[in-house]
């Protein structure tokens, strides 16, 4: 066992057995590499990363190479889901000298903790151009004892330049009807008419694109952004990407028509994407998108739950195939011979017309990743039904792929926020008991006396490693949205501390911008700094859309004002590269919007007008519309202060821009005014 025994993180305890002699980050491993006068190897993954795999195995693995690694380097495994701000460092290092990124991530770093020379996966011998990562490691090594001086000049010169790249985060002013109509302009060039999504392969799930659309054709009533919303989760929702099994959704779809997925389940995307579609439903009706965000809300709780109450981070890519090997995709696909071993003759033909298996494959060896291909004609339910049944059972007996079971603070809180409300839309309050038990977990393990946040945990044990402003806004976010589905204020009070902080230790005082790490946190060669939407939204634009809902609950102008200025980078950004600002899109439609403020009050909360009155608030279509109900004279929500009862009925309160409207006791009248 090396360093790595005993940390917390799934991906650094899968490399404690290496013959690498490990370290974990932290400043003993600098001083080591100083006090021996070697250079630092920076190797930087996540549990799931199937890359990350493939070169452990071939590498980190290999004795020789292990002793060569240790005679001339001190080497440093980070969780990039542990530390986003180590990695999104040397990301912006590795994509500046190479042009492109990924994981792994190898970085090699002077004992100053400077960047001199980058790459990502290299291969155990030279193959397509690349060198072997045993040349890398004597080359780098050859010039670290030859030409010292020369490698730290190139490394002082890389962090100048890293410091110098700053952006125009635009003039602190929201981005107005005529920016958003350009963002919207800017998605319809890019989006692909035939498959739905935008651009070509890897195609990913554009989740806060997707919420962006349909919060503009709210405000506006645009057909085409519901349309492209719509046909999107559609053509995502019967292709590959979607488990037409068990639910839930993979990370992305390696083709441009959403067949072959890279198989990696992330706790983010399906709770992004469980919003999306039971924000659609919210939107349209649609059967599809009702069905689709009940079984990936079902998919989080039944496979990502863990003991403690948290939802874990991921579900592998590689399972074992039942020959020993671990192959990707090993326990999701099936050939025409596996159906008909479980199903029968009869039934697997269905079934290999009805999730397009072929006896060519769809993927590899000969297997089909299953599909819902678009077809004419009547399709007998009952039967289908039967067939998934079957199939799902005869799969759960495929070794499963690995669960990375660390609870990542932002992740959690974007899933607290999809299970409160798919519960609430569709009257499922074991979903919402769901989110309220992660949202317990993440108060009692996660947060200290002070509200600072603690980013991750393991096993009911809190990690090691500060929050940063994604875990804040997140998890703010998420209980927010537990507050207006509950009706229990603590949830408010709870995001009202995390967005203090995000006021006091994330943003700049002079510009409104906001930093990834606190401005007391660890000091690295660069305190990192994006607003752009990646796989899950930035920091920077769910800190803004946070800041926006809580002051619309209490009136707080500097949480407004926070919210608007943050909002600038979306002025600047959101016409030139919409699809990347998404989640800045749609906080900027709720500002436009108001956000409109709805207050419920009745004779009790449980009471059958009062939740008739509540539900309709909660399925309102206006864009960022916060939710308070309550007893009246109740003092759990701001937004029910001086809120009586209509003629001894419950009322609805709906206020935007500082101009109310009367109150009605009449859900259908409510409907029409949250109806965008």
């Amino acid at each position: 066992m090396n360093r790595l025994a005993g940390v917390t993180s799934p991906y650094l305890l899968q490399h404690a057995d290496n013959p690498v002699d490990w370290w974990p980050w932290g400043p003993e491993a600098f001083e080591e590499a100083k006090r021996r006068g070697v250079p630092v190897l920076l190797s930087v993954g996540y549990s799931a990363c199937h890359w990350c795999h493939v070169m452990a195995h071939e590498s980190f693995e290999d004795q020789e190479t292990a002793e060569y690694l240790n005679a001339h380097y001190v080497s440093v495994k980070v969780d990039r889901e542990e530390r986003p701000d180590v990695d999104a460092v040397y990301m912006e290092a590795v994509q500046a000298a190479t042009g492109q990124g990924g994981w792994p991530m190898t970085v090699f770093l002077t004992p100053d903790a400077e960047p001199f020379y980058f790459g990502t996966y290299f291969p155990p011998a030279p193959r397509q151009g690349m060198p072997s990562f045993r040349q890398v490691l004597q080359g780098v090594h050859q010039a670290w004892d030859e030409r010292r001086d020369e490698v730290t000049e190139v490394a002082e010169k890389i962090v100048r330049d890293l410091a110098g790249r700053e952006i125009s985060y635009g003039d602190a002013q929201t981005p107005g009807a005529e920016e958003l109509a350009q963002a919207l302009l800017g998605l319809t060039r890019e989006y692909d008419p035939q498959r739905g999504g935008f651009g070509g392969a890897p195609k990913f799930p554009p989740s806060m694109v997707l919420e962006f659309l349909l919060r503009h054709h709210a405000r506006t009533g645009a057909e085409g952004a519901l349309q492209m919303a719509r046909d999107t989760c559609e053509r995502m929702a019967r292709g590959g990407m979607y488990d037409q099994l068990g639910g839930g959704f993979a990370r992305y779809s390696v083709d441009r028509d959403w067949v072959v997925p890279h198989f990696e389940k992330m706790l983010y995307d399906n709770a992004l994407l469980c919003r999306v579609y039971a924000h659609l439903w919210r939107s349209t009706g649609s059967e599809l998108a009702r069905r689709v965000a009940l079984e990936t809300a079902d998919f989080m709780v039944r496979e990502l739950r863990t003991n403690e109450g948290g939802f874990a981070s991921a579900l592998d890519a590689d399972s074992d195939d039942g020959t020993g090997r671990h192959v990707e995709g090993a326990y999701y696909v099936w050939t025409p011979e596996q159906l008909r071993e479980v199903l029968g003759e009869q039934d697997a033909e269905l079934a290999a017309e009805h999730f397009g298996v072929t006896e060519e494959g769809t993927f590899e060896e000969g297997a089909s990743v299953l599909q819902l291909p678009l077809r004419d004609g009547f399709v007998d339910a009952g039967r289908v039904a039967s067939i998934r049944e079957r199939l799902l059972a005869a799969r759960s007996g495929r070794p499963a792929p690995g669960r990375d079971d660390k609870v990542v603070a932002a992740w959690n809180g974007l899933a607290i926020a999809a299970l409160a409300e798919t519960g609430a839309y569709f009257d499922r309050p074991d979903l919402v008991e769901a989110a309220v038990a992660a949202a317990d977990l993440l108060v009692r393990l996660h947060l200290d006396e002070q509200a600072r946040l603690t980013r991750t945990s393991k096993d009911g044990h809190a990690g090691a490693n500060a929050g940063v402003l994604e875990d804040y806004a997140d998890v703010a976010e998420g209980f927010l949205a537990l507050a207006s589905v509950t009706g229990e204020g603590v949830w408010l009070e709870f995001a009202g501390f995390l967005l203090d902080h995000v006021l006091a230790r994330f943003t700049d005082p002079e510009s409104g911008s906001l930093y990834d790490t606190a401005a007391d946190a660890e000091q690295l060669i660069r305190r990192p700094q994006d607003p752009t939407d990646n796989a899950a939204p930035s920091g920077w634009t769910a800190a803004a859309n946070a800041l926006l809902s809580y002051a619309a609950h209490t009136g707080s102008e500097p949480h407004r004002t926070a919210a608007e200025r943050a909002l600038g980078v979306v002025k600047a950004l959101g016409p030139r590269v919409p699809r990347f600002i998404g989640w800045g899109l749609a906080a900027a439609e709720a500002v436009l919007d108001g956000p409109r403020e709805v207050a419920v009050v009745g004779p009790a909360l449980d009471d059958e007008g009062t939740r008739a009155l509540h539900r309709t608030a909660l399925l309102g279509t206006a864009p960022g519309a916060v939710v308070a109900a309550g007893a009246a004279g109740s003092d759990e929500f701001p937004l029910l202060a001086d809120r009586p009862l209509v003629g001894g009925e419950p009322a609805a309160y709906v206020c935007r821009n500082f101009t109310c409207d009367a109150p009605t006791t009449e859900p259908d009248r409510l409907r029409t005014v949250l109806s965008g």
